[in-house]
């Protein structure tokens, strides 16, 4: 069956290229880490929180899973629905009921109240993630610009989680765990003020395409049971019926959805945005990315707070040259390097960057010190994302119809949450397994061999997520196309990239 991006518009000219561009970054980058630092910042108070409300330990996992639950199932419906009421408008509705959401959770009285709030914070984050993503690929056309927006968005998505850690830290410490929730109150208020000013309102020319309903339906019940499945597999174990029981029904579900999507007269998500080969490495690119970073934060924060002593505040500063590195290769990245050997050479190299960065990470033990043995894994896993994520986020949303642009950027972030729950699913059972072994191997079980236990553990976590960017490098390498054979990120003539040169262009059908 042939199916074709539908085209409201044969306009050939380019669409003016919007004033105060640069500030619309500004806006959308800030809510861009608002979102992604959500992730982790609420992590480290979760101790504080516990005491101060008295829920259990095996409540205590909710707090982070009814936010993904949330996020991870509702994304592809925010997506399409910036694409359909309008994106300046979904963006300013995103900010405003996250930061409700999140003054809810500051002042929560009870446990409940909090999973609540967080589930609402999912919910709102799922709708202005995509968005953010939408608005900046639909404001920068001109090829040097879009790089540079990129490479700045990229970093933040790359480095958000660690900023979270440093955040959360020092909130905890100095304030009260409270203000991880209420900070996102301040920067949502400066982020409407912004995007009421410098983004831009598009008046929608032709008819209003409408919201596909199953397919919502279909793919957010599957992406439901795909983050509960691996979020039960953390506590429940991967024997649990729970667990598999969840990941069957979302694999039904997704096949329902693609097999929907083949003859829905306005699809949530045309099969040729994700079956494009340039697109879907990009998006298999940033899953393998999120798997491996969300393994870096988890197992090198519990690493540093719990064998080697260091207050949060102190491991939220270890993350801080990580983070430069990061920048630094993503200004590298998008405008020097990408548009010189494009995303089938970069995202390899990236990867591999992180593989080794893992590997070496394997060799702590109580006695490393930071200078010598974590700083510089760090810098080398920083840079490789630097490299991974800008790269990976242009092409994704490259030469996309412009009124598809939402759902989309709404597949980058899918892609990203379902990769981090996967690989902290995965990460945590191996590593888990790994601590049970070695304590029944050097029974009786002394204070020195559980810590001992837990580095082995934490060194089984590192070897498979070296594998997972082994294995994503060579993905990577054979996916994605060499620039001049269907893909282009940059032009001397400063014409638009491969895709927007027609902004309503049809796509080629997809049989």
């Amino acid at each position: 069956m042939s199916q074709t991006l539908p085209s409201s518009s044969s306009v050939t000219s380019l669409p003016p290229v919007p004033s105060h561009r640069w500030w619309t970054l500004s806006v959308v980058a800030l809510a861009q880490l608002m979102v992604v630092l959500d992730s982790t910042v609420v992590n480290i108070a979760l101790p504080s929180a516990q005491a101060d409300l008295g829920f259990s330990n095996g409540d205590r996992q909710w707090i982070v899973t009814a936010y993904s639950l949330a996020f991870g199932s509702l994304l592809l419906l925010g997506g399409r629905l910036s694409d359909l009421i309008g994106r300046k408008r979904t963006f300013i509705i995103g900010l405003i009921g996250f930061a409700v959401a999140s003054a809810l959770g500051g002042a929560a009285g009870s446990f409940g109240m909090l999973v609540g709030a967080r589930a609402l914070q999912g919910a709102f984050g799922a709708l202005l993630a995509p968005t953010a993503l939408a608005v900046l690929t639909t404001t920068f056309t001109i090829p040097k610009e879009r790089a540079k927006a990129f490479g700045v968005f990229g970093a933040i998505a790359g480095a958000g989680g660690a900023v979270g850690l440093l955040l959360g830290g020092y909130l905890t410490e100095y304030f009260d765990w409270r203000w991880n929730l209420y900070i996102n109150v301040f920067i949502a208020v400066i982020g409407v003020v912004g995007a009421a000013i410098f983004v831009k309102h598009v008046t929608r020319t032709g008819p209003r395409p409408k919201l596909d309903i199953p397919g919502t339906l279909l793919v957010s019940g599957a992406l439901f049971g795909l983050v509960y499945g691996f979020s039960n597999a953390e506590t429940g174990g991967w024997g649990s019926v729970l667990t598999w029981g969840m990941l069957v029904v979302a694999g039904i579900l997704l096949f329902a959805f693609v097999l929907w999507q083949r003859k829905a007269e306005h699809p949530l998500l045309p099969l040729a945005i994700v079956l494009d080969r340039n697109r879907g490495a990009a998006y298999i690119s940033v899953l393998i990315a999120g798997a491996g970073m969300f393994g870096v934060f988890l197992f090198v924060t519990y690493y540093l707070q719990t064998s080697l002593l260091y207050t949060p505040v102190q491991t939220g500063l270890s993350f801080l040259p990580m983070i430069a590195m990061l920048v630094l290769a993503a200004q590298l990245s998008t405008n020097l390097l990408v548009p010189r050997f494009g995303p089938k050479v970069m995202v390899p190299f990236g990867m591999m960057l992180g593989a080794i960065g893992m590997a070496y990470l394997t060799h702590l033990d109580l006695g490393s010190v930071y200078v010598v043995d974590v700083l510089p894994p760090l810098m080398i896993i920083g840079f490789g994302m630097g490299s991974i994520m800008p790269a990976s986020m242009q092409t994704a949303t490259l030469g996309v119809d412009r009124q598809f642009a939402g759902v989309a950027s709404a597949m980058v972030n899918t892609s990203q949450q379902v990769g981090g729950s996967i690989g902290t699913a995965l990460l945590n059972t191996l590593a888990a397994t790994a601590a049970t072994n070695y304590l029944v191997a050097n029974a009786p079980v002394t204070a020195a061999v559980a810590a001992q236990g837990a580095i082995q553990s934490y060194a089984t976590a590192y070897w498979w997520g070296a594998g997972f960017f082994f294995v994503g490098a060579i993905i990577a390498a054979l996916l994605f196309r060499r620039i001049g054979h269907g893909i282009s990120l940059s032009n001397p003539h400063g014409n638009a990239p491969t895709g927007e040169a027609t902004p309503r262009a049809v796509q080629p059908p997809l049989t």
